[in-house]
């Protein structure tokens, strides 16, 4: 029987947290490291950040004050394990510079504002897209933003419920609409696509093993 949109996107929630568990995500000790993380993860994998973490705590760099201050050159070469150094330490500068100028330096401040507005305003700090200032807002602050990124994108077109050519928005809006407005839902939601992505529905797919395999939506059933 083929099911709704809405019943799909929740079936497809269980059948993941079946196969896959909790993913106790966004890996990171506070909010700022969280926040640092999601920057740094830009076009690489999570293992190149934690190194680039870990040399930012061993050089006592890992907080607002430090990341202010410190040169941006020394700052390219404690990250430079994430890859695209250069430019990651300038959209790291920018984003503390930001905090600072917004809000004199205090995550606190920053996160009471509302989620709507933070979002505009990590969205106009250059080099903050959407899935960066998303996860910002999801995973370091709380806020309830569904986090949307390219193994969300693969997944879901494969599944015949979004298009190829569908935009980020355009799917976020999807996963609003079906699911209940919760920042735990989405903090799991998203973690358990990405477990996914990374094994199983990869570039080249291993379909026979999927846990969705037989899930049908509309007119469209995984083989």
């Amino acid at each position: 029987m083929a099911l709704s949109k809405e019943k799909a996107i929740n079936r497809i929630y269980d059948e993941l947290l079946r196969k896959f568990g909790s993913q106790h995500w966004w890996p990171g000790d506070s909010p700022l490291e969280i926040i640092v993380g999601a920057v740094l993860t830009q076009n690489t994998n999570w293992q190149n950040v934690e190194r680039a973490i870990v040399n930012l705590k061993k050089e006592k760099a890992l907080s607002l004050k430090a990341l202010k201050l410190i040169n941006i050159k020394r700052l390219a070469g404690l990250i430079r394990s994430s890859g695209y150094y250069n430019i990651k330490a300038k959209r790291l500068k920018n984003l503390i510079n930001f905090i600072f100028c917004e809000y004199s330096g205090s995550l606190k401040k920053m996160f009471d504002d509302s989620t709507e507005v933070l979002r505009e305003k990590l969205l106009a700090v250059n080099g903050i897209g959407k899935e960066t200032a998303d996860s910002i807002l999801l995973y370091g602050g709380g806020k309830p933003v569904f986090v949307v990124d390219a193994y969300t994108k693969r997944v879901f077109s494969r599944l015949g419920i979004v298009q190829k050519s569908s935009g980020y928005d355009e799917i976020q809006n999807i996963f609003y609409k079906n699911l209940k407005k919760d920042v735990r839902l989405y903090n799991e939601y998203h973690a358990l696509i990405v477990s996914l992505g990374k094994n199983i529905c990869k570039v080249k797919p291993a379909c026979e093993i999927c846990p969705l395999k037989g899930v049908t939506i509309g007119n469209c059933q995984l083989a």
